[in-house]
């Protein structure tokens, strides 16, 4: 009955997956790209139709990549992922004109269909594998965005000082073999097998079931635009921030320091998302009033410094509650189809980019990008009403259902792979004895108590303190006077 704590065991599992997505969170050219851009013809406009170009290409790939991840391995996606990364970081310092880097941009929309939903969901399941319980997703995808946000910090440093002594196109070139070493932690992550616990379904009926998840499932569809504006949202944050630098005419030594802000908020926001409690009223108020101030504020202030708190403070809001979205999401599907579905919200939030990138281009390009600022105010407007909406539906549903769920993938995954699932039985104990367990799951129980001496004495221990206050009970009832 004696297992090592559940925190310290997947610390040691996760470590590797850790590891790679530090590695892969080093791309040095990110915060001087625009910059870049410009050097080589790039205007407003012609920035917008990149982003474009590799948001249409992300939608065709993310889905059947999540599906792919779901019946073969999520782990050599995320390595197909750093492939794809490594490709168009090549083609990137390669470019000397728009249609070039226009190309390696598409490739780099490969890189974010593999990567999309795929360290969610195997995080998700390592952690029900591990602790029977999703209780402790928040906290452990939370630490995986500290991990990765302080590798774009890094990143975001080196890349600024490597552009201003040298050459941005460098950045490009050296950015390709530390994502190669990704490669290598990704390998030596053991990856969870919660989706193969499920009954093995053909390749229609897989994709038929992962769509109608996603498109007839209110509570799933509901937590998918949230998940998706919130997607939008922080895209844009990223992907246009650096334009109000340029119109600003930033020293260029100053993107690396911007760019280690922007991205610090992502390991922020995964640290106080499992201290915050998004149920409350109050808090939820100071999310949305914070982030429509700080949308409102770029489209208003010509401040350097008022431009790059504001950035940072509406990326910040939106990492708390990207990771809050995807803990809802997860808990309202099964592991069988967790990243196909997690992906989903990728695909929304690629389609709803596309046409938003282009007109806020535009704007951009006619009116200045400080008046693009009002498209970033009437997005959180919209965030704000389905955060709302989905912090009122959940209120007061308890996820036991999702939960007991999990606990029997979990271990129908042990049974096969022959070893004990200990810390199942003890959970599911209760449950037994009340003759609450569905009868596939009470004649597993059944099997592994007759062999495993540890668990029939906890389970008759259990039942002797039962019947004990059972007797206690019955005595005080009969000594009540009436």
């Amino acid at each position: 009955m004696t297992t090592p704590p559940a925190p310290r065991t997947l610390a040691r599992r996760l470590r590797p997956l850790q590891i790679g997505v530090a590695l892969q969170g080093l791309i040095l050219w990110v915060p001087i790209e625009k910059l870049f851009m410009t050097q080589i013809g790039f205007d407003a406009a012609a920035v917008g139709a990149m982003a474009a170009a590799y948001a249409a290409v992300v939608p065709l790939l993310e889905v059947p990549s999540g599906i792919l991840a779901d019946r073969w391995s999520r782990r050599w996606v995320m390595i197909l992922g750093c492939v794809a990364l490594m490709a168009s970081s090549l083609i990137g310092g390669l470019s000397h004109n728009v249609i070039s880097y226009v190309i390696g941009a598409m490739v780099l929309g490969a890189y974010f269909a593999f990567s999309s939903g795929t360290v969610d969901s195997v995080v998700y399941d390592a952690v029900v594998e591990e602790t029977g319980s999703n209780e402790l997703y928040e906290k452990w995808i939370g630490r995986i965005r500290a991990v990765e946000s302080a590798a774009f910090v890094v990143s975001a440093l080196a890349g600024g000082l490597l552009a201003q002594y040298t050459s941005t196109r460098l950045t490009y070139f050296v950015t390709v073999p530390l994502v190669g070493l990704a490669i290598i932690g990704f390998l030596r992550f053991d990856e969870p097998r919660l989706h193969e616990a499920a009954e093995r379904l053909t390749l229609r009926s897989h994709i038929a079931l992962t769509f109608r998840t996603m498109i007839t499932q209110r509570t799933v569809l509901r937590v998918l635009l949230l998940a998706a504006i919130a997607g939008l949202l922080s895209s844009a944050v990223f992907e246009f921030g650096p334009l109000w630098l340029v119109a600003l005419a930033a020293p260029a030594v100053l993107y690396g320091p911007y760019w280690a802000a922007l991205v610090s908020t992502l390991g922020i926001g995964g640290l106080l998302i499992s201290k915050l409690r998004l149920e409350r009223r109050l808090m939820l108020t100071v999310l949305i009033i914070l982030s429509l101030a700080s949308a409102l504020l770029l489209a208003w202030t010509r401040s350097l410094v008022i431009v790059v708190a504001a950035q940072v403070v509406l990326g910040l809001i939106l990492a708390i509650l990207g990771i809050h979205a995807s803990q809802l999401l997860h808990d309202a599907v099964p592991s069988s189809i967790r990243a196909g579905v997690s992906s989903g919200a990728g695909t929304m939030t690629w389609l709803l980019f596309l046409p938003f990138s282009l007109v806020f281009g535009w704007v951009a390009q006619q009116s200045g990008v400080n008046r693009s600022g009002y498209l970033l105010a009437g997005t959180v407007v919209v965030l704000a009403v389905l955060l709302v909406a989905s912090v009122r539906a959940s209120r007061g549903v308890a996820p036991v259902e999702v939960v007991a769920t999990a606990r029997e993938q979990a271990i129908n995954v042990t049974e096969r792979a022959g070893e004990l699932a200990c810390k199942q039985l003890v959970e599911l104990a209760a449950d037994y004895l009340d003759d609450a367990l569905p009868p596939p799951l009470k004649e597993r129980f059944e099997a592994h108590l007759a062999g495993c001496d540890g668990c029939t004495m906890y389970l008759s221990e259990t039942q002797q303190v039962i019947a004990q206050l059972r007797r206690i009970g019955e005595s005080d009832q009969r000594t009540t006077p009436k």
